[in-house]
């Protein structure tokens, strides 16, 4: 269901990009070694744009460059039965660990 699939979304919290293994590059936060909610947070709060370079389309928050994120990170905000979970666990953290531990 919707719920679920925003809620696992989640996990791209942790970790990062490698271009050497999937084409895109970078991290989807600036912790990314911390489980948050900083991910539905940056979806919301961030300006995103097409970053401009030889890979996969990917995409860049426009006050820095120093984060990313997928077309499919972004259509969990252009949908709006998706962006509503988005912004339940942007600003309620214990929801989406404990929504995330059910999924």
């Amino acid at each position: 269901n919707d719920q679920e699939i925003v809620a696992l979304c989640g996990a791209h919290a942790l970790g990062r990009c490698h271009t050497s293994r999937s084409g895109y590059d970078g991290p989807w936060t600036r912790a990314p070694t911390t489980f948050s909610n900083e991910y539905f947070r940056l979806l919301l709060e961030a300006t995103w744009k097409k970053k401009e370079w030889k890979g996969p389309m990917q995409y860049e928050n426009s006050d820095g460059a120093d984060l990313m994120m997928l077309p499919s990170d972004l259509a969990l905000v252009e949908d709006d039965a998706f962006k509503k979970w988005v912004e339940v666990y942007a600003k309620d953290e214990k929801k989406f660990f404990n929504d995330f531990s059910k999924a």
